[in-house]
This record gives C-alpha cells, structure tokens and sequence, in this order.
C-alpha cells in the first residue's frame, strides 16, 4: 500500500516529523499511543458528561501543548513501549503542540458548558473534538497541524515580493 503510506508520511511531516519510513513505521503505534488514551478518556468523560474530568484532561492538554512531550509519552517511553518492543517516542514538533494547544482551549470550552448545564452543546462540541482526536489517532491526519500548515503556506507566499 505505497498510496497509503505516502498519505500517512505526508500527515506527519504535517504536523512537524522528519523520518525515514524505517522510523516511521516502527513509531506507527507509538505516536498514537498519546492520542489514543486521550481520545479514550475523552469518550468517557463525555460519556459520563463530566466537568471535571474535562478539566483534567485540559490539563494534561496544556502540559503537551507547553513542552515538548506529552505526559502520555512518557507512559509510552518508560512502560508501554518495553512491552511491546518499541521504541522512544521523539519530541513532539512545534505545530503538533501547537494542535495540542487548540485542543486544551476546545476541553476547556466544553468543560465550562458542561459545569453550566449546557449539555446538548457542550456534547456536539464534545463529539467534534472527539471526531478531530479520532483522525490522528487512526491516520495521522492532525486537521489543526492541516490548517496551520496552510496558514504557514499563505503567509509565507504574502511575504514573496514579485520581481
């Protein structure tokens, strides 16, 4: 499936990896791992139409959108990985923190509609963050390292001055 694999290399170089296919491939559980569990835990908490555990998981957010690891990797790096036979998680790009970041400001929306009793919203909200996390976790494809990488492409082709 070259087809496939060229999609799924495009859609991390989207969000800011450099691999080869070797590294790729042996990172293909791995860098899901982190997303994976959130997406979990988001389904639960939605599930649940819990405030609180929104909130915490807006934490966890804004600690992988602040540095450079995501506090699931470092579950993957130091437990997960040895039974699986994995290997080290790198650092998370810029823009895919970036993506973490948007997603800790959606928790936080929806955490506050939910503590408000505005259920009905804060689940639509809820089940398009949801929809989002389930693309990265399935394919890679990360739709805010998309869209800020064509806010990138657009700014970048104002600043050419024609000759």
């Amino acid at each position: 499936m070259p087809a496939v694999g060229a999609w799924t290399r495009a859609n991390l170089t989207t969000q800011g990896y450099c691999l080869t296919d070797d590294e790729r491939r042996a990172l293909a559980v791995g860098l899901r791992f982190s997303t994976g569990v959130c997406l979990s835990l988001a389904v639960i908490a939605l599930g649940l139409e819990s405030a609180p555990m929104i909130f915490v998981l807006s934490g966890v957010g804004a600690l992988a959108g602040f540095t450079s690891r995501h506090p699931f990797d470092y579950l993957w790096n130091h437990a997960v990985r040895r039974l699986l036979a994995g290997p080290m998680l790198p650092p998370n790009p810029t823009r895919r923190r970036h993506a973490f970041k948007i997603a800790t400001a959606w928790l936080l929306v929806v955490g506050t509609l939910l503590a408000a009793g505005a259920t009905v919203i804060a689940l639509a909200l809820g089940g398009l963050l949801v929809a989002a996390c389930a693309t990265v976790t399935a394919a890679n494809l990360c739709l805010p390292s998309e869209a800020l990488a064509w806010r990138e492409r657009h700014t970048a082709r104002k600043d050419v001055i024609p000759a």
